[in-house]
């Protein structure tokens, strides 16, 4: 499988946004850029995109050309598809403390949809799809203390504490998902 294995903080200075959501990323402070042309600031969008997800720029791709196909806002639509794989909603119920080590969680096959085993991080979780962490898994220390110890704030996921356990409730708006992006210039960069 593969994925960004780089230096994650240099790639969060350089974009200017803690796109990692760990609290020394932009300790030595973000790089000032100059001022940019269009084309410099969709790739910026990409890239930024690209690291929030961590995914490398061919599976990228396939998501953006899936967007571009369906109805409605095509942006839109990229964004709600990333933020519905497995890796990461495995990541926003709290059962990884960072999205490496949800994708971690799931490629060893912790994790349950429906009661069936998945270790497949780029698995799309449909709405109603119930997540839970193995019952063996259960027993893991960290497990326990990054899934009780994370507060939800994400309308569209709800989480059950007694059973480790949560569930996408509905495809959330652009809004809602807590990601800063301007993903029309993505959409922009690959349209041409």
């Amino acid at each position: 499988m593969a994925r960004p294995m780089g230096p994650r903080f240099k790639v969060a200075r350089r974009l200017g946004v803690n796109v990692f959501n760990h609290p020394k990323a932009l300790k030595r402070g973000a790089k000032k850029l100059g001022k940019q042309s269009d084309y410099g600031k969709q790739l910026m969008e990409k890239q930024k995109l690209k690291a929030y997800y961590g995914m490398l720029e061919k599976q990228f791709k396939l998501y953006v050309d899936q967007a571009l196909s369906s109805k409605g806002n095509p942006g839109e639509r990229l964004v709600q598809r990333l933020e519905c794989r497995l890796d990461n909603i495995v990541y926003r119920l709290g059962f990884g403390s960072t999205l490496r080590q949800s994708r971690q969680i799931v490629v060893h096959g912790h994790i349950l949809v429906n009661g069936k085993k998945v270790d497949i991080p780029s698995y799309k979780v449909e709405v109603g799809d119930i997540i839970s962490l193995k019952e063996k898994s259960r027993k893991n220390e960290m497990h326990k203390e990054n899934f009780y110890g994370q507060e939800m704030s994400l309308n569209y996921l709800e989480k059950d504490l007694e059973s480790f356990s949560g569930k996408l409730v509905y495809i959330p708006n652009r809004d809602e998902i807590p990601i800063e992006v301007t993903d029309s210039y993505i959409i922009e960069l690959y349209s041409k």
